[in-house]
């Protein structure tokens, strides 16, 4: 019987995983957003070689991806310019960086060790729902209150 629940609970997840993929930003998309908006507040502007160095991907493959994500509306492009983020840019950037925090907490409390916390908060950040964010930042609040 337990193997036949494992099995229904596989079924139950992918399902529910390919149901919520529909208007969920894709992680490759979210990638780009984090280094636009890193960029933009350190230096005041993202340039297409400063994406693509922090990437480590090629410049004709951003180019492409940011023709995509300013006709998704993330970004504003004039070509041979730094690129700018939109407001609806802007807005899921800072929850993204909200996010890594809230996981990067959560991972250190646990006792992970800084630079595997961070690297691993990458790994599952653009896999979990908002509700399970706001649930793991409860038990993080939570964790710190008992540790004073």
């Amino acid at each position: 019987m337990e193997q036949q629940d494992r099995l229904e609970g596989l079924k139950s997840a992918h399902i529910r995983e390919m149901s919520s993929r529909i208007g969920r930003v894709s992680s490759r998309i979210e990638d780009f957003l984090e280094i636009i908006v890193e960029l933009e507040d350190r230096n005041g502007e993202a340039r297409v070689a400063d994406i693509a160095s922090n990437l480590a991907i090629s410049r004709p493959t951003v180019v492409r991806m940011l023709s995509k994500m300013a006709k998704d509306g993330w970004i504003e492009q004039v070509p041979y310019r730094p690129v700018k983020l939109c407001p609806k840019g802007r807005e899921h950037a800072e929850w993204m960086r909200e996010r890594h925090s809230i996981l990067f907490r959560f991972l250190r409390n646990l006792g992970i060790e800084e630079t595997t916390a961070h690297h691993e908060t990458e790994g599952i950040e653009h896999h979990l729902s908002e509700d399970t964010v706001r649930q793991i930042e409860k038990m993080v609040k939570r964790m710190g209150e008992n540790q004073s």
